[in-house]
């Protein structure tokens, strides 16, 4: 097999090229051989925007993939579905629940799917629910349920499944896509609530152990002790990768901190930023 994959940051918190825009969220549009796929949709319809300045036709997806059910990430379906109505949407079933978290003055905010966002799941005939390893294009996979097997890593941040923040919501939507280009494993987060580690730990399992050459997406290690960023940076270099973008909720001191440690093998995600591989 001779492919090329073109992963293209639609969406993100900053900007690489003028007349793009930001906004707190993600989405990547993959040029996966002959297929195209997106993965995460952004907060809004501001993909279209950059899509348009990069010269990407939203008209000819195949799939789109959700990583979970919150706002920053499947807030533009509806936006991406008006032009692909024909795709195929992949997504796990708790993805479609409610979700809320707590700020730091104890205030509750509703975090998950629009109303909109909602209905084009239920009219869509087409979507996958994704419990388990799927297949969203040959040779691009989610990974489905994320087992959490490390002591350290948790989904990073005060989450719930009701409006009086009683019932925590364990965020078992929380999925990644992998694929195996020449250089190893490519990986793509959406914001890792399961933790990175885990993450790398399941798709290790899922391939019989095969090396992880890249990582990209976000990390959700904004509010990480020193003692998990610690033990995380420890274990992704014990994994030799040769590429790391860390984007969107990675946040402050973990960004700096994984540029410090693994220098020019991290490079910056921002909208409009492009990784290429070959398979």
């Amino acid at each position: 097999m001779n492919e090329s994959i073109c992963i293209t940051t639609l969406v993100e918190n900053t900007v690489h090229q003028r007349g793009l825009k930001a906004e707190h969220g993600l989405a990547f549009h993959l040029q996966f051989g002959r297929h195209r796929v997106l993965f995460d949709t952004g907060q809004s319809d501001l993909l279209l925007h950059n899509a348009c300045l990069l010269g990407l036709d939203l008209r000819q997806l195949d799939a789109i993939a959700l990583s979970h059910g919150h706002y920053d990430h499947c807030g533009g379906l509806k936006a991406a579905w008006s032009l692909s109505p024909a795709c195929r949407l992949h997504l796990h079933p708790a993805a479609i629940a409610a979700k809320f978290s707590v700020n730091t003055s104890g205030e509750a905010r509703n975090i998950g799917m629009t109303d909109d966002t909602q209905e084009v799941i239920c009219a869509c005939a087409s979507a996958v629910w994704t419990r388990g390893l799927t297949e969203v294009v040959p040779g691009l996979f989610a990974t489905g349920e994320i087992p959490r097997q490390t002591d350290y890593e948790d989904v990073e941040g005060r989450f719930f499944l009701d409006a009086k923040c009683q019932q925590p919501d364990p965020l078992m939507d929380d999925q990644a896509l992998f694929f195996e280009s020449r250089e190893g494993l490519v990986v793509l987060f959406g914001c890792a609530h399961s933790g990175v580690v885990n993450t790398l730990l399941h798709i290790e399992r899922l391939t019989g152990g095969k090396r992880i050459h890249a990582i990209l997406g976000g990390m959700h290690l904004l509010n990480a002790s020193p003692e998990r960023l610690q033990k995380t940076i420890a274990a992704l270099g014990q994994r030799d990768l040769r590429l790391l973008v860390p984007m969107h909720c990675t946040g402050w001191p973990a960004t700096p901190a994984l540029w410090n440690h693994f220098g020019n093998r991290c490079v910056s995600g921002g909208v409009g930023s492009q990784q290429v591989f070959s398979r």
